[in-house]
């Protein structure tokens, strides 16, 4: 692969000071680098820049550096009908190298199918990228990747301007404003898609860009989406679970045989059914309810989440999730299982307790994931910094008042009427769980008049379902499709 770059660097701020070499924050750099990549069977020839951009506080100081990778389809003379991908992933804290190799870029890291880690580490290309279809842009929040915040003369960081629900989503609009000016895409239809806390971050970006940039998008995409602001407070939450807890259960073969011959495409709408129409009008009574239907519940919550009746009972029916993830496989050789993805099997020191000892699925992701986005960016892109690349942050304590972003999202569609929303989930995942991604989709518009405009997929795999081989054709797949469904056309955009 032959690659040409070059570096530009506009300032360089000291970020430790000292008798030992300072460490430099580049703070307006770019790096370039030529590529080509197989996609749906045909070669695309691509631009990678890599580098930082400041962002300015109202006296135009410079207050963060921003990093970025932002990959271009070679060969494209009209940018206008080009669609621009923004994506940003999670934590809050977490840096974009999950969707960046993982996901949507050109280059993947090598794991195996399933997803789990494979030595020797490395990247490989990914022949599902939406490259094909929409140039993207991987945004790194401030204390995430390389992206740092600027000390001011005293060599103090004013915490406040970027460590918040609405303080992220200010700062992060203001940005991409100097984006999409410098690279000229104020013309090209725009997405913003969002993992985790994404989904909060990009759910509040949108109206926010429309409502203080002039910005309006084609689409917002929520992979593994947070609540986004929308109450599910008591019987709501705790019925919720159920479907989650059921599909865990039937990927470790826990459920009763009847239940286990199912597909999970059969068996997941069964759950769904009894937990709105059974399992929540129960749960409503609390302590008032009928011993014998109590019994009753706690019997059929055993059959569909393969943990003991005795067990229910004795939470109540209300059965956390952490004691979930430490009971399901406790009799069958002391497993425990992860969070994020209950596909992965732990082992804690001992089999008693409430809760695992550790995120499984985590160290499993860290074991693959850091290797190769440090090799990558500093091989293949060649961007150099001497700056630690985080791939989680410091950026706690987080302010999480006024989240009205779910609300903030069913605004921007309402004033946009060209505004589509896709929300992607893994069966799996036990944090942000597929079953609640559903009900933020029907409770995001009460109307129901814009529900034409909301569409919900799931995956066989857990919170980054692209992890799995066969999830990661087919989420980029319906990616692509959301995209091409939703370019602008002749017709205007009016109700």
């Amino acid at each position: 692969m032959k690659k040409f770059s070059f570096l530009i660097f506009f300032g360089l701020i000291p970020l430790l000071t000292g008798f030992a070499q300072k460490v430099e924050i580049p703070m307006d750099t770019m790096v370039t680098t030529q590529h080509s990549v197989n996609i749906k069977g045909k070669s695309i020839n691509y631009t990678a820049e890599t580098g930082t951009m400041p962002l300015w506080n109202e006296d135009r100081e410079p207050i963060a550096s921003l990093f970025y990778t932002y990959y271009t389809r070679d060969g494209i003379k009209n940018k206008e009908n080009r669609p621009l991908v923004i994506s940003f992933n999670g934590g809050p804290g977490s840096a974009s190298v999950w969707m960046h190799i993982a996901y949507t870029g050109p280059r993947v890291l090598k794991i195996d199918d399933e997803g789990f880690p494979v030595q020797p580490y490395g990247i490989k290309d990914n022949p599902h990228s939406i490259l094909d279809v929409a140039d993207i842009v991987f945004v790194n929040p401030v204390n995430t990747g390389y992206s740092r915040a600027i000390p001011d003369a005293d060599g103090k960081v004013d915490r406040e301007k970027f460590f918040g629900v609405q303080a992220d989503i200010q700062y992060l609009a203001e940005w991409i404003n100097t984006f999409v000016t410098r690279k000229n895409r104020w013309l090209s239809p725009k997405y913003l898609i969002g993992e985790s806390y994404g989904t909060t971050r990009v759910s509040g970006l949108a109206l926010e860009l429309q409502n203080s940039q002039w910005m309006y998008l084609n689409g917002v995409i929520l992979v593994s989406p947070t609540e986004i602001g929308l109450d599910r407070e008591g019987p709501v939450e705790i019925a919720n679970r159920l479907p989650y807890f059921a599909a865990a259960a039937w990927y470790h073969d826990a459920l009763p045989s009847e239940l286990q011959q199912k597909d999970l495409d059969e068996l997941l709408p069964e759950v769904e059914e009894y937990a709105i129409n059974e399992l929540l009008p129960a749960l409503i009574k609390g302590g008032f309810m009928e011993e014998a239907r109590k019994q009753e519940v706690a019997e059929k919550m055993s059959y569909y989440s393969g943990i003991d009746k005795k067990v229910i009972l004795q939470n109540n029916l209300e059965v956390p999730f952490r004691y979930f993830w430490k009971e399901l496989l406790r009799d069958e050789g002391g497993f425990t299982v992860g969070r994020l993805d209950s596909r992965y099997r732990g082992l804690d020191a001992k089999e008693a307790g409430d809760n695992p000892d550790y995120n499984v699925e985590l160290t499993s992701w860290l074991h693959s994931f850091t290797p190769a986005i440090n090799y990558y960016i500093r091989e293949e892109l060649d961007f150099k910094t001497d700056l630690k690349y985080n791939m989680f942050g410091p950026v706690h304590p987080w302010d999480r008042s006024g989240n009205n972003t779910g609300e903030n999202l069913r605004q921007a569609m309402a004033q946009n009427k060209n505004l589509d929303v896709l929300i992607q989930s893994g069966y799996f995942d036990g944090a942000t769980t597929y079953f609640n991604a559903k009900y933020s989709m029907w409770q995001l518009d009460p109307s129901g008049k814009m529900k034409d405009r909301l569409s919900f997929k799931g995956y066989r795999s857990g919170h980054m379902m692209y992890l799995r081989s066969e999830d990661l054709e087919k989420a980029n797949d319906d990616l692509r499709k959301f995209i091409e469904n939703t370019l602008p056309g002749e017709e205007a955009a009016r109700y």
